[in-house]
């Protein structure tokens, strides 16, 4: 039996990895095309929608799942996306069901659901703190450009062709809206709320303030660069600091997990047995309790906003 759980076991984890190796191939692919020829890649974006992309992208989860899809940077449908993501929750449920018990099945949905949300949020963070440590470098160009003559539109264009991602893409998008109509103010907002931080709400203020009223805008974009390249280093020596206590504690919870697999290894359906008895049930349930209560503690007092 505890063979049958254990191969059962290992040709999901592969399963998994071969959908996750799959899913980086198409985002390698994708970042390949984008940086060929953009034009082409998002010819094909369109093309791919069929009627059930165009109705999950109407949907309530509509901007969310297109967000989703430009954070991974695969090249890949919404419909596709809902798919893979499905599939993935099954194969992790299966796994779960499999080698504990099967009735952690929609635990292991649930647990791959919130792997795919903690993936793209981390994305998200990782994209945010990538532009943020290049904003000294894109209030030096924009400096450069206002201190040559040049208008703020123009000077963002530049920009968006000088720097690289994901800096690039974000102002090549604030162009483009500019370009068909959109007010300035309104383009950089829109730019602040997919990337919400302080250091761009700065530099967006500095921005609209000086488009609107005018102002000594060089100087202001020269301070405002050598402050930003100051937090940047206060921001990589935080990090740095608290490193290790966040990985102690995903250490903790990954022994906690651990635990239950070897009790089943020992004793073949010991976790079966304890889902079924109250007791077993609430101590478990308190464990998962304890364990993200403590969890959510940690990053709450590792998590300092300069």
């Amino acid at each position: 039996m505890a063979l049958t759980l254990l191969l059962a076991f290992v040709v999901t984890a592969l399963v998994v990895f071969g959908l996750y190796q799959f899913w980086v191939d198409l985002g390698d692919k994708a970042t390949l095309a984008r940086a060929v020829n953009p034009d082409l890649a998002l010819e094909q974006a369109v093309a791919r929608r069929s009627r059930i992309d165009r109705v999950i992208i109407r949907s309530r989860w509509g901007r969310q799942i297109q967000d989703a899809i430009s954070l991974l940077g695969f090249n890949i449908s919404p419909s596709q996306l809902v798919l893979g993501s499905a599939l993935f929750c099954s194969a992790l449920g299966v796994a779960l069901g499999a080698s504990l018990s099967w009735l952690l099945l929609p635990v292991g949905m649930y647990g791959g659901w919130l792997i795919i949300r903690g993936h793209i949020r981390k994305q998200r963070e990782k994209r945010k703190e990538d532009f943020i440590g290049q904003m000294p470098e894109l209030a030096r160009t924009l400096s450069n450009a206002s201190s040559a003559g040049l208008s703020i539109r123009t000077a963002v264009a530049m920009a968006a062709d000088e720097l690289a991602e994901p800096a690039r893409s974000e102002l090549r998008t604030v162009a483009d809206e500019i370009n068909v109509g959109v007010a300035l103010d309104t383009a950089m907002s829109n730019l602040e709320r997919r990337l919400p931080s302080r250091e761009l709400g700065v530099l967006v203020s500095a921005l609209v303030v000086s488009a609107r009223s005018g102002g000594a805008l060089v100087t202001a974009l020269r301070d405002i660069s050598d402050t930003l390249e100051i937090r940047k280093e206060v921001r990589r020596e935080i990090r740095t600091t608290y490193a290790q206590t966040v990985s102690t504690a995903y250490a903790v919870l990954g022994v906690g997990a651990a635990s239950l697999f070897l009790l089943e290894g020992l004793n073949s359906g010991t976790v079966d047995k304890m889902l079924q008895s109250p007791i077993g049930l609430g101590a478990l349930i308190f464990a998962v309790v304890v364990y993200s209560g403590c969890i959510w503690a940690v990053r709450r007092m590792t998590r300092i906003k300069i």
